[in-house]
Order: C-alpha cells, then structure tokens, then sequence
C-alpha cells in the first residue's frame, strides 16, 4: 500500500517525491516502470539535491526508487527520438550526459551523506548513481550491469563512479560483459555496503540514515569532504591535506564537545559548529 500511495503522490509532485522525517530526507525516483534518467528526471534530483543543501532539518539523503526497478539508465527513447534532429541528436546526446555528470557530481560533492537504497536493477546511468552514493545497501532480489557493450553503446560514463568503487579487474568484466550480476556479487566486488531481505531494506537504511544523522553535521560535511579530496591526491599530498583539515576540526566547537563528553562519560550536545 506504501508503494501504490507513493506512485500516486509522485503523479502529483513529479519524477522526484521528497519526504523528510527526522532528518532523513527520502528522494525517490517516481517513475515507473524504469525510473530512467530522461532529461526532465535528473534535472528534478540535482534540484532536489541543491534544495537539500539549504534545509537545516536535513541530515542525511536516502535515494529510493518506487516500482521494480531501481533505475534503467538513461531514457533510450527520449535519446533515439533526437536522431531526427538537423545534426542527428549530437547536441541533445552531449546535453544529457553533461546533466548526468552534473547530477553524480552533485551527489559526491553534497554536504549530506547519500545512502542508495537498492531494490530491484541498476543498469547503466542507474549503476552510476548507486555508486556514486556514498554508502548503497541493497535488497536479495537487487541486480546490477553495465549492459552498453551488448547495444553498441559502452558504458563510458557510468564507468567514472564504477572504478571508483571496485577494483579495476571486477570493472572490466561488468563493462566488456555486459553481464548481470547479483546482490551478493556486487557486495563481493565493493559495490553495495550490505544485502538485506527486502522486508527488511527500509527498516535497515532508516537505521543507517538515523545513526548517521545523529553525528554532528559538520564533523559528517568534513569529513565527506576530505575523504573524496585525499583520494585524488598522492600519498604525501593526502597527508599534508588531511593534517590540515584534522587541525581545522579539533578547533570546532563541536570536537572540544565531542572529546570533553568523551572523557567525561556523558553524551555530547552538538551545535554542528
């Protein structure tokens, strides 16, 4: 019933329903059957992503999906329609994967943590916002690809987020494949952090988002922000920098609350300053 209400909100309210509970603020991708990522739909979540950044009561993002399927990628249709195009849709093509770049970058370089709840298949653009995600939990039944090689078009794009998250060897085999691969394979590989029934999947992400949500917020935004940055970095590099910011962190009023709730065997109050 949960599911019916939500596709019939997302009729009313767009591609992109936003709902936020104690901090945790749920996108979900409303637009089944494929919940692909046309034009119009990624526009609505890095909006929906910018919005976030100004919400105060917002802590975490979980980005769900109604419907069977988690995300098909881009919209193939919306695509091959452009074809008729005066310049056979190269314009349109180049437009839609800026907007895709912009959206994964949006979720990598937002203050909140992104949690991908993962129910169904991600193929494709769909797999690239699963590992964009800072954490991604998944259901059993949940399956992941890169099927572009098997349609003439290789997964280029979503091959960015993919190698950021799993060794090169297992990249490889999912983008010269094509192949479909399991819950399980993709927890193997350092795709999804958990696999979890999916009666439970809700439940389980809320727990996640909850334990997160209640750090302090700008210990969370910097500690996000450092960790994609040291990671492009040489190792001498990575160090000078995250020294830095350790240094910038004790002097937060929030690391003089923490360490002194810490050593005085009490809960710390957070400011989030």
């Amino acid at each position: 019933m949960a599911e019916i209400l939500a596709i019939k909100s997302a009729a009313v309210e767009g591609p992109v329903v936003a709902r936020l509970d104690k901090g945790v603020l749920r996108l979900t991708l409303a637009n089944p059957p494929a919940n692909a990522l046309s034009l119009a739909v990624m526009a609505a979540l890095t909006a929906e992503l910018e919005r976030a950044k100004a919400d105060k009561a917002a802590r975490v993002i979980v980005l769900s999906a109604s419907g069977k399927v988690f995300c098909a990628g881009h919209d193939l249709k919306e695509m091959t329609a452009r074809r008729t195009d005066a310049d056979h849709g190269k314009a349109f093509f180049a437009e839609t994967f800026a907007a895709c770049a912009t959206l994964m970058q949006a979720i990598v370089r937002h203050p909140l943590p992104v949690i991908a709840e993962v129910d169904g298949l991600a193929t494709a653009a769909g797999l690239q916002l699963v590992a964009s995600c800072d954490l991604a939990i998944a259901s059993h039944e949940a399956t992941f690809c890169t099927p572009g090689v098997n349609i003439g078009l290789f997964c280029s794009t979503p091959m960015v987020a993919l190698s950021r998250n799993v060794s090169r060897k297992h990249a490889m085999e999912m983008l010269l494949t094509g192949e479909t691969i399991d819950a399980a394979t993709a927890k193997e590989f350092g795709l999804v952090n958990r696999v979890v029934p999916r009666e439970y999947l809700n439940q389980i992400v809320t727990k996640y988002a909850q334990t997160i949500a209640s750090k302090s917020s700008l210990v969370v935004k910097t500690g996000k922000e450092a960790f994609y940055a040291q990671a492009e970095m040489g190792l001498a590099d990575a160090y000078a920098y995250t020294g830095r910011i350790m240094v910038e962190n004790m002097l937060a009023r929030d690391a003089e609350e923490g360490i002194g709730a810490f050593i005085g065997k009490r809960k710390p109050e957070w400011k989030d300053e």
